[in-house]
């Protein structure tokens, strides 16, 4: 079957958005001052040039040389064992898992940027109180929210790869660079952007263990939406003769970039107005909205521009988690492209009211088990065993099962004397790495 191409930008900013989702926003930032600020980012950023970038390059090869879904690429690619290595590809299935949480934290921020217009909680304790009976009280709104991202995310991919998720990312891309140049600017006028800068950037190098190097390669690996076939898929949606590696670098660039520019900004509204940094949701849903209070009327108008910001940078996420799978019944069963949409989205609307229900107090219990909610549970495999398991795969497929030649022939053009490294990397170094982390995640290292 035929297959829509994405322009050369228009596939830099799929992927970038794809590469670009919440864990940017707030996860990052976080980790680097945990685990000792420039002497993580240095780290960090060695991990993704030497990790990241390396299978980034190996997913997008699979995609670009397959021409269809995960599935059928690797089934396509693969010189023996066909039914075997076509397996690899149901690693789009995690990304649809993934979205069985991500539509309702998507959900959190579209709620968020209606009270904002309004109201701002006037203390971190205030806030914790209100995120909380979000949470654990308030079914109908969880689920109204959900279903809207439901809706706009189905809607979205139905319109195919031009008219839908190309046009969706040239809108929603440059949109949220804009606004957080916009607020970056603000934040270096203020005071605290030294203090800031200091948080995420002066090397503390006692903290930087073994732990955080698995920290590092895990979390170069994640951000860069790898492993769930997303960046596959895209690929091969590109245009004959694309440069795979420049494409790439600039989407490797962009997601670096936005990552380090959120964590300055938001650290310095966190120091100049709020009580510090906090971890995890805490930082996004309950520390800032209370700094943002102390802004007075511009705090409501900074508040509805950031959670503008985390939205677009949910909504480009979130296509591209389902996007290989509606491509998988598109290619394997000829669905309709509308078909497959909407049944791909009522599955992670149908099993996300679950996770909605996994908080609420009264239904919790019952969607608990051992010391994980089923909101809890999902993101666990996925990040701890579908996601690396997925990077794991497409190493061994690249570096051992497609032909070298014809590696060689689709990328040496562009990696020239780099090609060799890279080649050696992924077939002996990234494999173990990878190894390391999942277990690490798992918690048997």
């Amino acid at each position: 079957m035929k297959i829509a191409r994405f322009s050369r930008i228009g596939f830099i900013l799929a992927a970038a958005g794809s590469a670009v989702g919440l864990g940017n926003i707030w996860k990052f930032p976080y980790i680097t001052g945990e685990y000792g600020g420039g002497a993580f980012v240095l780290v960090y950023l060695l991990t993704v040039v030497l990790v990241g970038f390396s299978i980034m390059i190996a997913e997008m090869l699979i995609g670009y040389l397959g021409r269809r879904d995960t599935v059928s690429s690797f089934e396509e690619l693969a010189p023996n064992y066909k039914d075997l290595w076509k397996l690899g590809g149901f690693q789009a299935m995690a990304g649809l898992s993934i979205m069985i949480f991500y539509s309702v934290v998507i959900g959190w921020i579209f709620n968020y940027i209606i009270t904002s217009l309004e109201y701002l909680p006037s203390s971190v304790k205030e806030a914790e109180t209100t995120f909380s009976l979000m949470l654990h009280t308030d079914f109908l709104t969880q689920l109204l929210y959900h279903t809207l991202a439901f809706v706009m995310i189905t809607y979205v991919l139905t319109k195919g790869i031009k008219g839908g998720i190309e046009r969706i990312n040239l809108i929603l891309m440059p949109s949220l660079m804009l606004i957080l140049a916009g607020m970056f600017i603000y934040a270096v006028s203020l005071d605290s952007f030294s203090r800031a800068v200091e948080f995420m950037f002066a090397a503390d190098w006692s903290k930087l263990n073994s732990e955080a190097f698995v920290t590092a390669v895990g979390h170069g690996f994640f951000t860069l939406s790898l492993g769930m076939g997303a960046i596959m898929t895209y690929a091969a949606s590109m245009e004959k003769g694309s440069n795979i590696i420049k494409s790439a670098f600039w989407v490797v660039f962009l997601d670096t970039t936005i990552a380090i520019v959120a964590g300055l900004m938001l650290f310095t509204f966190l120091y100049q107005y709020g009580s510090g940094p906090a971890k995890g949701p805490g930082l996004v849903f309950i520390s800032l909205p209370a700094a943002f209070y102390e802004m007075g009327v511009l705090g409501n108008f900074f508040a509805v521009l950031f959670f503008l910001a985390l939205a677009f940078a949910g909504l480009t996420s979130a296509v591209s988690l389902v996007e290989p799978m509606v491509q998988y019944f598109i290619d394997r069963f000829s669905f309709s492209r509308a078909k497959a949409s909407i049944l791909m989205g009522l599955f992670f609307w149908f099993f996300g009211i679950f996770a909605i229900l996994s908080n609420i107090d009264g239904a919790k219990e019952y969607l608990t088990w051992g010391e994980k909610s089923f909101f809890d549970w999902v993101d666990y495999v996925t990040a701890a065993i579908m996601l690396p398991m997925g990077g794991l795969i497409m190493s061994i497929f690249v570096g051992y099962v497609i032909e070298k030649n014809r590696v060689e022939a689709a990328l040496k053009p562009f990696l020239k004397w780099a090609f060799e490294p890279w080649y050696f990397s992924l077939k002996y170094l990234i494999p173990i790495a990878m190894f390391v982390v999942m277990l690490n995640l798992m918690g048997l290292v």
